[in-house]
């Protein structure tokens, strides 16, 4: 890659590449592009697309040409619509037809090479003039079937280079030219010619030896690799497919009173459009009259449809699952959450991470050095005084087995089922190089409010005094407090509303500042606030509830009193509640050998009781919120790996500082800007599973790697020694292939933490 930095604040390009067949075309792309002046690109094999950053004003035509003089095709995306089948529809044809090209020459090559394969390894099946038949089989599979390799040979040799096409090109070739000059010219053509399998090459005249078996077994074994290859990039790119298939494809809105059917991708922000029960929400927006439940499970992973009412948000390709509602968008195309998580999913397919920059430097200089080694072996065995025949064939299975498929795969094919995976469960992964970031990471900072707990107040606790009915204490605090605004309020109304049912309206209702409310509720003065309101009203707590309340407070818990009829009746205990996955959720973080850390800013008394309820032994309380990136800092400062996860905008900094960070999803924009992985649900075991679903994927790109490796260091070796026939060479190389594709697949079994 070039060293030379882009200026600052360059737009980035994508271009559509066409033409690559492995990941050594990727980087003779990329160096090609990265000579250009003031440019720095990055081209992915396995999403075929270049990112591409330039100076401001640069002429994409330009880039478009670089690559073509390259050998390959270049091209703009076509513009994505939010009526995500339009542009699927655009693409599908294009991608069918080369998936279908690919399937056609497969079975053709299929059927006409096993016949030859069994007639070259059974003797039996050897008749008269079987290697004639061999010819009329073999020859279609090795110059048609095998186009496409010496298409990309020829194009590249046009230009300089080698790739693994070449390989494939020459060894197919060689073998086919070879077996016709002994058909026509040696003593192979001969009637009753036979012509014994063997494992090793022995020393005989190669005039007498035909090698149609291996051309046409190399192209039927490597066109499988390709094919099975390019069907697995198509599915593995199924998650950012379907997160654009999720959108409603038309919308009712209202204009000038009157409603209208249009394309959702024609929606404006400040458009109100109506949403009935049954169909999805077009965009982003708030609701401006209506109240419903709306299911946000197929882009959230919730199950339990959320409540929503005038003045809440709702988010675009979630389901009106209740009454009808009028919506207003907020935002539309491509500023949707929908449309910038598929953004998130692309941009960490198209990046590289650091083990994948490695790969493609070895495979840029791997294929030069294969072909020395080949020519080298030939040479040896020359000079050694063996045949022809028994120099050719080895240095035809050093071709073949070198041929590094199985090194372009090991990494892209991970990173696009890994991410895909992610995505389906909710989780995005930026960029591939937050992979290496999750297996370093030893210290987990999490934020309180909103991540550990729940973020909003909540009815947790009603303690009467002897004699009172709890049903009708609930009944009229909730009648009082439904008439206030206050956060406080609301968590009492909205808990007596969940548990005795409809509430009664105040014939009278006054707000006492700073002390509470007070009115006539079926007929009773009722009073709801501090414990001073009730003393004003000469109203006093018994000493039991009021130690009850002394230690709510104690807690950090907030408590509400209600008397009526000249008598305190009992109090009412509010608080922020931990989540109830979030225990669970510390346990699988401490299960990956991560040390958790509570901040808050919070008390320490609260913090304390909260991270003793989940399991949080470490604490940071009494935190301001432009403290948090100190934090952050003084624990890397102690040597810590650390991971924030955080839901607000002023987590933020404290994310964009931690060496990973993890945003949940129904927090702020900003906070997810900032961030490494999203979690699109509030459920803290997301966090569990990103991190290992991300070192999960790590793993495999590894594995992978070292199988490639592996399998080309020693496999070479044997076969420059004669010790490989040819056509074993090319069935053990496409099964490397078909191992590293199959084994990032596993990926996509990857199961949630919350399911086992």
């Amino acid at each position: 890659m070039s060293t030379s930095a882009p200026p600052a604040g360059g737009p980035d390009i994508e271009l559509e590449i066409g033409g690559m067949t492995c990941a050594s075309c990727a980087n003779r792309i990329e160096k090609k592009l990265n000579k250009l002046d003031g440019v720095s690109a990055t081209v992915n094999y396995a999403t075929e697309k270049a990112k591409v950053t330039v100076p401001t004003g640069y002429d994409p035509a330009l880039l478009i040409a670089e690559v073509e003089k390259t050998g390959y095709t270049a091209a703009l995306p076509k513009p994505k619509h939010t009526k995500a089948a339009q542009s699927d529809s655009d693409d599908t044809p294009e991608e069918d037809a080369e998936l279908t090209s690919l399937r056609h020459r497969l079975i053709g090559a299929i059927v006409l090479t096993v016949p030859v394969i069994a007639m070259a390894m059974i003797p039996a099946l050897q008749f008269t003039y079987w290697q004639w038949a061999s010819l009329a089989l073999a020859a279609p599979v090795i110059v048609w079937a095998a186009w496409p390799f010496h298409k990309a040979a020829w194009t590249n040799l046009k230009h300089g280079a080698a790739t693994m096409d070449t390989l494939i090109s020459m060894g197919t070739s060689v073998a086919l030219l070879w077996s016709l000059y002994a058909l026509f010219f040696g003593t192979a053509g001969t009637p009753g010619m036979t012509h014994p399998f063997e494992l090793t090459i022995a020393p005989s005249d190669g005039a007498a030896n035909i090698y149609l078996e291996v051309g046409a077994g190399v192209t039927m074994f490597i066109l499988a690799g390709r094919y099975f290859e390019k069907r697995s990039k198509r599915q593995a790119g199924a998650a950012l497919r379907a997160l654009l298939e999720l959108g409603a494809k038309e919308v009712s809105v209202l204009r000038n009173g009157v409603e209208t059917k249009i394309p959702t991708d024609e929606l404006q922000v400040g458009d109100e459009f109506i949403v009935r029960p049954g169909e999805k929400i077009a965009t982003d927006g708030v609701v401006v009259s209506g109240t419903s439940a709306v299911d946000a499970s197929m882009l959230t992973g919730e199950s339990v449809p959320v409540e929503v009412g005038e003045g809440d948000p709702v988010t675009g390709a979630t389901v009106n699952a209740g009454g009808r509602l009028v919506v207003r968008a907020t935002r539309v195309g491509s500023d949707t959450q929908l449309a910038q998580m598929a953004k998130l999913v692309e941009d960490a397919q198209t990046g590289k991470a650091e083990v994948q920059r490695l790969a493609d430097k070895i495979s840029g200089v791997f294929v030069p050095i294969v072909i020395v080694i080949a020519v080298v072996a030939l040479g040896a065995w020359l000079g050694a005084g063996f045949p022809v025949a028994a120099a050719f064939t080895a240095a035809v299975a050093v071709l073949v087995i070198a041929c590094p498929c199985a090194l372009g795969l090991a990494t892209p094919t991970a990173l696009l089922v890994g991410t895909g995976r992610g995505a389906q469960m909710g989780i995005l992964i930026k960029g591939p190089e937050v992979l290496e970031s999750t297996r370093k990471v030893d210290t987990v900072v999490l934020d309180k409010t909103g991540t550990v707990t729940s973020g909003k107040m909540t009815l947790v606790d009603v303690i009467t005094e002897p004699g009172v009915d709890r049903a009708e204490l609930l009944r009229f605090a909730g009648a009082l407090e439904d008439a206030s605004e206050h956060p406080i309020a609301q968590a009492i109304a909205k808990g007596a509303t969940q548990e005795v049912g409809t509430l009664p309206t105040p014939e009278d209702f006054a707000n006492v500042e700073g002390k509470g409310v007070q009115g006539i509720v079926e007929g009773i003065a009722v009073v709801v606030g501090r414990e001073s309101l009730l003393a004003d009203w000469s109203q006093k707590l018994s000493r039991e509830v009021a130690s009850a309340k002394s230690r709510a407070e104690g807690e950090g818990k907030t408590v509400v009193a209600i008397g009526w009829d000249g008598q305190a009746r009992g109090i009412l205990v509010v608080a922020d509640t931990v989540k109830p996955t979030s225990a669970e959720a510390i346990q699988g973080l401490k299960d990956l050998g991560l040390t958790p850390v509570l901040l808050t800013g919070d008390n320490e008394a609260v913090a304390r009781q909260i991270a003793a309820e989940v399991g949080i032994e470490q604490v940071i309380a009494e935190v301001l919120p432009k403290d948090k990136v100190d934090v952050v800092t003084s624990l890397q400062k102690e040597g810590k790996v650390v991971a924030m996860v955080g839901d607000g905008v002023n987590d933020a900094p404290a994310l964009a500082q931690a060496d990973l960070g993890l945003a949940m999803g129904t927090g702020t924009d900003v906070a997810i800007e900032a961030s490494d992985l999203t979690l699109v649900r509030g459920d803290l075991r997301s966090a569990v599973d990103a991190i290992r679903l991300s070192r999960k994927t790590l793993s495999t790109i590894k594995t992978n790697l070292f199988w490639a490796f592996a399998y080309n260091v020693a496999a070479i070796p044997v076969a420059a020694l004669g010790m490989l026939n040819p056509m074993l060479a090319g069935a053990a190389m496409a099964f490397s292939s078909v191992f590293v594709v199959g084994n990032s697949l596993r990926l996509r079994g990857f199961k949630s933490v919350a399911k086992q």
